[in-house]
């Protein structure tokens, strides 16, 4: 199976230019590389190389993705490339929290995290006691509740350079109804926070479509470029 996935992953990565700095994305929960192109876009338009991973969120347990995740990083970015940054949705940045706990690369630049569930999601702590929720979305999907043994609260606070993308804007009605205070439809405000983090942005988006909207992909390129979000009023 881990054969397999490393073979799906090639397609959305580009040659080495060891002179550029590289970018890897990672998609969320059951989203595919498709949902990040319009992001790959902007940082190639950046000068970044950027390989946009594909990966199976809904089949493997956390252990198995970040076997993955580990080979895959080895495999397209570790030697010869300068510097790594991460940009991820969703489930993809519990990833690469957990993955750079384990095995931080020397060449790490820095993360920026669009909707994480950083603390979890309440809509988990409903829905991940259905038999049906993780037939449908995989072993990983049920372990992103709120409990304090759940895979976010986890994993430690960050020592690298680490920015926040939350939604504010909501098209699921009933996870708003769940979640309190702001939410993007899947992941409140509150729960998006980490500690250690080195900033944190709010948008007027969605958590489907957050890693599509042209104001997010702009704030992306100034964190990896300068360490921090423009704050509207600053």
């Amino acid at each position: 199976m881990i054969g397999l996935v490393l073979l799906a992953g090639l397609a959305g990565a580009e040659p080495l230019r060891p002179d550029a700095e590289h970018v890897m994305l990672l998609h969320g929960l059951a989203r595919g590389a498709r949902s990040m192109e319009k992001l790959a876009e902007h940082l190639r338009a950046a000068g970044f190389v950027v390989h946009n991973i594909d990966y199976p969120s809904t089949k493997l347990t956390p252990e198995q993705l970040l076997e993955w995740l580990a080979a895959e990083e080895a495999r397209c970015c570790r030697d010869g490339v300068a510097k790594l940054h991460y940009v991820t949705h969703s489930l993809g940045g519990i990833l690469v929290r957990a993955h750079l706990e384990r095995a931080r690369p020397a060449n790490l630049g820095r993360v920026v995290l669009l909707a994480p569930p950083n603390r979890g999601s309440e809509w988990v702590d409903v829905l991940g006691r259905l038999d049906l929720f993780e037939t449908a979305l995989g072993p990983t999907a049920a372990l992103l509740g709120t409990d304090p043994d759940s895979l976010p609260n986890r994993i430690g606070p960050p020592d690298y350079e680490l920015g926040i993308i939350a939604g504010t804007r909501s098209i699921n009605p009933i996870g708003s109804a769940i979640l309190p205070g702001d939410d993007d439809g899947t992941v409140s405000v509150e729960r998006t926070r980490l500690d250690g983090a080195t900033d944190l942005l709010t948008v007027p988006a969605t958590h489907t479509f957050i890693m599509q909207d042209p104001e997010v992909a702009r704030q992306v390129v100034r964190f990896i470029e300068r360490g921090r979000f423009d704050h509207p009023g600053e």
